[in-house]
């Protein structure tokens, strides 16, 4: 197997304009030391589409979220029962997976906006420098595209010398993503972006998931109903480390074929 992760198309026996899994989790167990965080997780994730991830504290969401780009490995104790994650058909937790090229092809924008205490030209060039790229040319080609992708260019192109911790709440939480996309992911993970936004910043955020999903995957954990209704094209309900209900959000609002997904949707526990 190959350390990193390959593209690859969509296979031949695929017809045109089939929706493409790029993520394919099977039979997912995971633990906390003894306790088991996930049991038994399914579930396929379409390319190019945002998939939303939702459920009561405590359910698994943010586990398996973080199980995508193995960001678990960092925790003492964690480790993978049994089961598989694939994406692009390769087992990422595989010992020959290259883990920092995982995390560079599967980013992730976390709860609380979390910039580096460096300009915000800095910030966006970070990843960059390490990965080896020095042209300035190029890094200044990439921190406008990315800040553009961001939504974000025209708000601080005269102060991308500045410090990003300067910026608004929701402002370095576009700076974020915009930090996450300058290294040309595949997917993006978003915990909880907007928890700590205002409703203006949080409706900047959620036109930027429908902006990037045309280039981008997107999986996002959020407790907010409303906000996986507007932003996610299909989504997951979780319930104690198990996976409830998943399909299009259409119906997992309207017609649940579970009764705990209805109750929970209808806010009548969480």
């Amino acid at each position: 197997m190959e350390n990193n992760l390959p593209k690859t198309s969509a296979s031949p026996a695929q017809p045109a304009g089939a929706e493409v899994p790029i993520i394919d989790i099977q039979d997912l167990d995971f633990f906390y030391g003894q306790s088991r965080a996930l049991d038994g997780i399914s579930l396929q994730i379409l390319e190019k589409k945002v998939t939303a991830f939702i459920g009561p504290s405590g359910c698994g969401k943010s586990t398996l979220l973080r199980c995508l780009n193995r960001m678990n490995d960092l925790i003492d104790g964690t480790r993978v029962g049994r089961g598989t994650i694939r994406i692009h058909g390769v087992d990422i937790n595989q010992p020959d997976v290259d883990v920092i090229e995982l995390r560079k092809r599967v980013g992730m924008v976390f709860q609380k906006s979390n910039p580096f205490p460096k300009s915000i030209y800095e910030n966006i060039t970070y990843g960059l420098r390490i990965a080896g790229i020095k042209d300035r040319r190029r890094l200044d080609e990439i921190v406008e595209r990315s800040l553009r992708g961001a939504a974000l260019w025209d708000e601080v192109k005269d102060r991308l010398h500045d410090s990003g911790l300067g910026l608004s709440g929701g402002q370095q939480q576009r700076l974020c993503i915009a930090r996450a996309i300058a290294v040309e992911p595949e997917i993006i993970l978003m915990d909880e972006p907007c928890s700590a936004l205002d409703p203006i910043a949080t409706a900047k955020v959620e036109e930027l998931i429908h902006e990037l999903k045309r280039q981008y995957t997107i999986v996002i954990v959020t407790h907010n109903m409303q906000q996986a209704a507007r932003v996610s094209d299909r989504t997951a309900f979780f319930y104690l480390g198990k996976l409830v209900e998943y399909d299009e959000t259409r119906t997992i609002f309207m017609n649940p074929a579970h009764p705990q997904t209805e109750a929970y949707v209808a806010g009548r526990f969480g």
